[in-house]
């Protein structure tokens, strides 16, 4: 049995597809019960979980032997780092004496020990966190995922603008959330002793003005790229609903990402997915 933590997200739900896809048996562990009668539908099991339960966590992981493991993404409006922090101690916390055998856990490019870097610190404290359990764990490291543009066409239709925090013209790795699941399903069904450190990327380097450019296309209407300078950053995210820890964590993990703090992988795992056809697909959805 497999178990997805975090089985109704972009990438938690593209594993449990795939997995369906290759008829093995999914538990899908979520917080949101609205969402059980979808995923029955499709043939999977459905817990419903508070996260910060461990208890209740544990008893769903030993219904399984192969768990991924996405650490949910904490309200904005709240101390992120406090919350993801929270929820990270109470997976790791589950994990003990659950008999999980094998565990692939989603991770980020340029993770690294610190505080107030957003996901960047919390993902390398979960690296470090399960690999303290003994498990036999594959971690994977995440370029920026191509579904952080959702939100682009919207400003697109309406005012022609992308917003980014990055010059237009800065080309950065970017994967799409269905090439993460597949190769987490991937590495899921390989052997428990077989297990490393993997990072996962489209098929090429990305950039706003190129996200621009594609839907200048997909809508038949010029799009620009506007750059919100850095000492523009706290002031926007907190606009956008971020408290004012977590804007300052957030803005800290794109300064870091800006200026590439964090070493590349000579070579990354190479999903298909074009940003052109993921934008495609989001413009066609409407979403």
């Amino acid at each position: 049995m497999y178990i997805i933590l975090g089985g109704t997200g972009h990438v938690g739900s593209q594993v449990a597809l795939t997995l369906l896809s290759q008829k093995e048996p999914v538990i899908i562990i979520t917080h949101n019960p609205s969402k059980e009668a979808e995923w029955t539908q499709l043939g999977a099991q459905v817990a419903v979980v508070d996260v910060h339960d461990s208890d209740q966590l544990r008893r769903v992981f030993q219904q399984g032997q192969r768990l991924f493991v996405l650490n949910p993404p904490a309200d904005p409006s709240s101390d992120t780092d406090q919350q993801e922090r929270k929820s990270l101690a109470s997976i790791l916390k589950a994990l003990v004496d659950s008999g999980i055998q094998k565990i692939v856990a989603q991770s980020t490019y340029g993770a690294q020990p610190g505080e107030r870097i957003g996901d960047l610190g919390i993902l390398y404290e979960l690296e470090q966190g399960l690999e303290q359990t003994g498990i036999p764990t594959t971690i994977l490291r995440a370029a920026y995922y191509m579904s952080n543009w959702d939100h682009a066409l919207g400003t697109a239709q309406k005012e022609g603008k992308v917003y980014t925090f990055y010059p237009p013209d800065f080309k950065l790795p970017m994967v799409a959330p269905q090439d993460l699941g597949q190769q987490a399903a991937r590495l899921l069904r390989e052997p428990i002793s077989q297990t490393g450190l993997y990072y996962v990327e489209g098929p090429v380097l990305y950039s706003s003005a190129d996200v621009a450019a594609t839907l200048t296309t997909l809508l038949e209407k010029q799009v620009t790229a506007i750059q919100i300078p850095p000492e523009q950053w706290i002031a926007t995210l907190k606009e956008l609903g971020f408290s004012p820890v977590g804007a300052e964590s957030m803005a800290a993990m794109t300064a870091i990402t800006l200026e590439q703090k964090y070493d590349l992988p000579d070579s990354p795992l190479r999903g298909s997915i074009t940003l052109q056809a993921y934008l495609g697909e989001l413009a066609k959805s409407g979403s």
